[in-house]
């Protein structure tokens, strides 16, 4: 009994995984932010809010291609 496929899922499932919880963390990081930012100048909350919507996007697509790769 050959244990490398089983390597192999567990390899893949692991790879997106991590990829899954790095993007949590750096959502987070980024809601975190923007709210100490708005509450420093609430005048541009929207500037922010628009900004934040993206990079908060961009973190996750990580786990869209650790998807794809797995």
């Amino acid at each position: 009994m050959s244990l490398l496929p089983v390597l192999a899922a567990l390899e893949g499932s692991l790879h997106v995984g991590l990829a899954a919880l790095g993007s949590a963390i750096g959502v987070g990081f980024v809601g975190m932010k923007a709210a100490e930012a708005t509450g420093r100048n609430p005048g541009a909350a929207a500037a922010i809010r628009t900004q934040a919507i993206i990079f908060a996007a961009l973190a996750e697509g990580i786990v869209f291609i650790a998807i794809f790769l797995a």
